[in-house]
This record gives structure tokens, sequence and C-alpha cells, in this order.
């Protein structure tokens, strides 16, 4: 279920359990996944788009086998805070995915994520090849890292 807001979010959320992130692009699906505690987000890993049944039956597995209690999607909002086309299909995503998976969903602000995610992966000196492994599962961290930080 979508909620309109954090607050909406974090009431839904039973007082312990794991967050999901997804950075959605439109090659990959990068994941992230919280504590029980919800203190702290840590990189899971990135999903190669296919269909959508087979994307879902991804999101799916990773929800089970955390025992996931909410989703957070990362929002690609416009450097000025308006939505673009991205948004939506972004919105699109969540109402076919709200058919096969339902949590609590959140929509949450990504703008930078994936250039602090590309930066901090510079000055860990990865190789190009190895930074696209894993941008979107750490630009999912990001993201994530952000949403717990703002409601711990």
């Amino acid at each position: 279920m979508l909620c309109k807001s954090l607050e909406e979010f974090t009431n839904q959320l039973p007082p312990k359990g794991r967050l999901l992130a997804l950075d959605l692009g439109s090659k990959t699906i990068g994941l992230a996944l919280s504590d029980e505690l919800r203190g702290i987000a840590n990189a899971l890993h990135t999903i190669k788009r296919r269909k959508f049944s087979q994307d879902i039956d991804a999101l799916q597995q990773a929800v089970k086998e955390h025992a996931i209690a909410g989703l957070v999607m990362g929002y690609p909002l416009n450097m000025d805070g308006s939505e673009g086309p991205r948004c939506q299909s972004t919105r699109q995503f969540v109402r076919n995915m709200e058919e096969h998976i339902s949590l609590p969903t959140l929509l949450w602000d990504e703008r930078l994520s994936s250039y602090a995610a590309e930066e901090a992966m510079l000055s860990a000196d990865l190789s190009r090849e190895k930074r696209a492994e894993k941008i979107d599962k750490l630009a999912a961290a990001i993201i994530l890292q952000g949403l717990l930080e703002h409601i711990n």
C-alpha cells in the first residue's frame, strides 16, 4: 500500500522489522536492507531488469527471505523538486507492484543518491567496472540511510 506521508508509513510499520529500499532504474533495481531496529542501511544486491513478472519474483523472494516490514522506493524528483517522467514511471511500477506485494510503501526523495554513491566509490578507488556493478545497490543504501536518519 502506497503511503501518502512519512507519518502514515511509520504508523503502519511494526515496532521492529527490516525495510527494503529500491533504486529503480531502466536496466536494474538496486536493493538495500535495514537492520531490524532500522538504524543502519546496507547494500543488498542488484536485480537485472527483465520482464515485470521476473522483477516482481525477485522482489518477492527478497521480501520473504529477509522478512521485510516495509518498502522504500527511491523517488527521482528533479533538482528543483518537481516531478518528471521518471517519477511517473516509478509510481506506475509501485501501482503494479502493489498487486503482488502488500506492504507499506513510501516514495522517498532520491536526489543526488547516485551521485553520492559514485563519489564514494571513486574515493575508494574502485574500477569503472566495479562501480557500474555496485552503483545501484549503493544508491539504494544511501536512500534508505537517509530515511532511517529522518525517522530516528
